[in-house]
């Protein structure tokens, strides 16, 4: 993750054990804790474990997720149903094009033979 101050970019590295509670999901991406619920609620993030908010704990991934739903929000100006549609298809394309590789590359293999 890359974090850009007035100068500076300040690089974290980040695993995907690194757990962060709802406190440091709102510090980390400067949003109030009302917004992860809605983003909860629409399923466009997920915390690791069921329970009350205030136990809540997210992984990286979540706050990647996060991060990239605030720019398509402020990008696109889209609603939270527009938003986790959106990211959803955003996965779907990436899943994909995951497959897509890996079939170009079982094909190159196979034209090798």
């Amino acid at each position: 993750m890359i974090v850009k101050t007035e100068t500076s970019y300040q690089v974290e590295v980040l695993d995907q054990r690194t757990r962060f509670t709802l406190r440091e999901v709102c510090e980390r991406t400067d949003v109030h804790a009302e917004f992860v619920v809605k983003l909860v609620n629409y399923g466009v993030i997920a915390p690791i474990d069921e329970g009350p908010a205030s136990s809540w704990a997210f992984d990286a991934v979540a706050l990647a997720r996060l991060r990239k739903a605030q720019r398509l929000q402020r990008d696109l100006k889209l609603n939270l149903p527009g938003l986790a549609m959106s990211l959803d298809l955003l996965d779907d394309v990436e899943q994909l094009r995951r497959e897509v590789a890996r079939l170009n590359q079982q094909l190159r293999q196979f034209m090798e033979e």
